[in-house]
This record gives C-alpha cells, structure tokens and sequence, in this order.
C-alpha cells in the first residue's frame, strides 16, 4: 500500500474515534445530573397542600406562620401540613409498640397531699411550764424532790414550808369560833386568810384540830420533770421566790429547720408525722404551732415549731425527730414521674396525637408525689402519654427532624444545579479528567 493512503487512513480513524467520544460524552448524564432535571421539572413535595404553620421539631409548642430559620437551632423550620404529613409525630406500628414495651397512660386528675421531710429537736414545750412559788415568808423545812430533770406526779409532794406568819390570823379566827360570834364575822375571817394565800386545807385543818398550822406542803400542779430547782432544805424563802419549774411533758415541740424554698408551704394546723431517728418504729402524731419570723442567713432556713403529742412520755428534750410535713388535700393533674423526661432546662412528655402517632411536648412540672408528678400546663385531662419507651420515642423524633433538615437544603442544591454541571459518578465523585 502506498504512504499516502495509509496517511489518509489514519487521519480518518482518529477523526472517527473523536466523533465518537465527543458524542458519548454529550448523549450520557449522570445519574446525579438526570435527578437534578427531574427535580428541576417536578412540582414541589408541598405543593398544592394546606401548611398550618411552621415549627422547630427539637422545640415542641412554638409554633412560626412562616418559613424561615429556627431561633433554637441551627436548623430550618419545619412545615405541618393539614393533611398530618410534616408534623412532628412519630408513627409506632402497634407490633413494634408491643415489642418495644410502649406503656401507654392517661393524664388524670386525683386528690393528693403534698408533704415534706424534716428533722426536728425534741424540746420542752414552754407553754406547759409551770412555776411552784410561796406567797409567804418562811422556811424549807424538807425537800421531798432534791434533783432537777426528776420525774414527777401531779399532786406528788414537792417541798414542806414553815410559815409562822400564817399563826397569827389562823388564832383569831379560832378565837372569834370559841367566843361564839356571828357566822358573818367568821366567814368574813375566813376570807381573810384566804386573802393572805393560806390554803383552804390547812384553814379545814386548823378549825378541826383548834389549833393554829404554820406548815404546809407544796405539791406539783402537773405531770411531767422538774427543770428547774431553785431551794435547798433550811433556806429561807420571801413571798414570789419560785422554789421549782415544772415542764409538762404532754406534749412537746420538735423545732426544724425548713428551707426557704419550702416555707413557702407552711401552714398552721399542718398535721405532721414524727418517727423516731434511731428507731423508725415509734412514731407519733403532731401538728404545725407556728413559724418563727426568722430566716438563716447562712443556711437560709426557717425555724418552725411542731407540736408532737408524747401522752406515752417516750419523748425527752433532745432527741431528734424525722418529720413529714403534709400540706391540706387537693386535687391536682398528675401522671406518673416515669412519663416525664427531664432534660434539665425543661420537662417533656411524649403525647399520643389524634392521628395515633407520637410526638413530644413541653410541660411545667408541680409538686411531686413521689410515684406521680403535678403537671401545671402542656397537657389535659385524657392526653395520653407514654410511660414506658419514650426514650426511644424521642430519640426517633430527633433522628427524623435531623435527617429532614439535611435532606431538604441537599435537595434544593440539587435542583438549582446547573445543566453543564460535571457528571459524577456513582460514588459521588466527579470525573473532569479525559480517557488515556
């Protein structure tokens, strides 16, 4: 074959080969590239359906009447649309309910107590205390009790006082009966001598025996231990000197201190019940005398005192006293403590919506009941709210809400990608470079 003609043959090859690839590369897309035009082409996913509003599914309750940029996360708002699609519930199969062990309960009303703990000081209570004095000048001729904090009776002897100034009036009027005088001359002698504290007894006394009676016993005017002991045997004594101070111990006061945040919750009339600290077993019965008006300023604490009932006399001063404060009944919206997630700034419940799917909701937590919890708003009467699996429930949520606002701008890149974008592969990566 002559030169020229394979010359010719070979230009006419390679032109035939670079027909070929210029026309290849021309006539075939991408897969990336063929989704941008359909998306470029097709309607929108909301298009044609109803929005309500917009909202942040991380922040459940707030509610946007248009699209824009959530002020809680780095996030674009999400549409609810009429039909339910878009909204925020998460669909549970009930198999997959049932095999997960999603608990499902009401929101209720019931009547509940709230109550609280403190430690209470066993102490006297001072309005029991009573003062054994003489109204006349004398003598202690005999202690019947010589030690303080000793246990004693009502009418138990205390002490026997000589009182020779009661001879004097106690003769006349033994006198005036012998010379045989008026009965209102002797009623008005008696009188006197009651008027100078001599004890009707020993007056009795006196008449019978028709001689004068210058000793007399002291006697204790109720139950309960002498805190105070203020004569000795043979001392002298003046008209007001308090020879002993009896504590009642009926009754006595367990005084707690109660932090501020729950003095709030003070009440007079608060039934209380007390147990012993070292042993729980003894309990007693008591109520709320009142609150001191004075707060700690180190521990930030209210003193309060409570009356216990010690009828037993099991009770000393001293002692330390576990006391649950229970304030009056009422009725409060409650579910159970389990239902609620605590993330710390706030409190969440996972509600069953009317279309059987589940989606979380803000509430404001009350008092808790220990098994149950006060709900003060987010949810009424009937709501359901998952009690067991709602972490799972939640963490659905927040997958979904995530995975949407990344699908969603990706989706909007692809669509306004260009025609003569380069193609890419399948696996995402671009091919700009020309075939060796």
């Amino acid at each position: 074959m002559k030169p020229a003609h394979v010359a010719a043959l070979a230009v006419a090859g390679v032109a035939l080969a670079g027909g070929a690839f210029l026309l290849g590369r021309s006539s075939v897309q991408s897969p990336a590239t063929a989704r941008a035009v359909a998306g470029a082409s097709a309607p929108a996913p909301g298009e044609g359906r109803k929005i309500l509003y917009w909202h942040d599914p991380m922040v459940p309750g707030q509610r946007f009447d248009k699209a824009g940029k959530s002020p809680f996360m780095d996030m674009p708002l999400v549409p609810v649309y009429a039909d339910g699609a878009g909204a925020s519930g998460v669909s549970v199969s009930p198999a997959v309910q049932q095999s997960l062990g999603i608990r499902v309960t009401a929101v209720r009303r019931a009547v509940m107590t709230p109550s609280f703990d403190a430690v209470g000081a066993v102490q006297f209570d001072e309005r029991r205390n009573v003062a054994v004095q003489t109204r006349v000048a004398g003598y202690v001729e005999r202690l019947a009790v010589r030690a303080p904090m000793e246990r004693v009776r009502k009418g138990q002897p205390l002490a026997t006082i000589f009182a020779p100034d009661w001879l004097g009036p106690q003769n006349e009027l033994i006198a005036m009966k012998r010379s045989g005088v008026g009965e209102d001359l002797i009623a008005a002698a008696r009188d006197r001598l009651r008027a100078l504290s001599i004890p009707d007894e020993l007056v009795r006394r006196s008449e019978e025996a028709g001689t004068a009676q210058a000793r007399f016993t002291l006697s204790s005017p109720t139950n309960g231990v002498v805190a105070e002991l203020g004569v000795r045997e043979g001392v002298a004594v003046m008209p007001g000197t308090t020879l002993f101070r009896i504590a009642g111990l009926e009754t006595v006061w367990a005084v707690a201190d109660v932090p501020e945040a729950q003095a709030s919750r003070l009440r007079t009339g608060q039934k209380v019940k007390a147990a012993l600290q070292a042993d729980a077993s003894q309990t007693f019965e008591g109520e709320l005398r009142e609150s001191l008006p004075e707060v700690s300023t180190t521990t930030r604490t209210l003193r309060a005192r409570f009356e216990v009932d010690n009828a037993a006399g099991r009770l000393t001063p001293g002692m330390l006293l576990r006391l649950t404060v229970s304030a009056p009944q009422g009725e409060r919206l409650v579910v159970p403590s389990e239902a609620v997630i605590r993330t710390g700034k706030r409190a969440v419940v996972i509600v069953r919506n009317a279309q059987g799917g589940f989606e979380p909701r803000a509430v404001s937590l009350g008092t808790d009941f220990g098994d149950d919890v006060e709900l003060l708003a987010g949810v009424g009467v009937g709501d359901q709210v998952v009690a067991s699996g709602q972490f799972l429930i939640d963490s659905e949520a927040r997958l979904r809400s995530a995975l949407d606002s990344m699908t969603a701008p990706a989706s909007a890149a692809t669509a306004s990608m260009p025609a003569s974008a380069p193609a890419t592969g399948h696996d995402g990566h671009q091919m700009t470079g020309a075939r060796k």
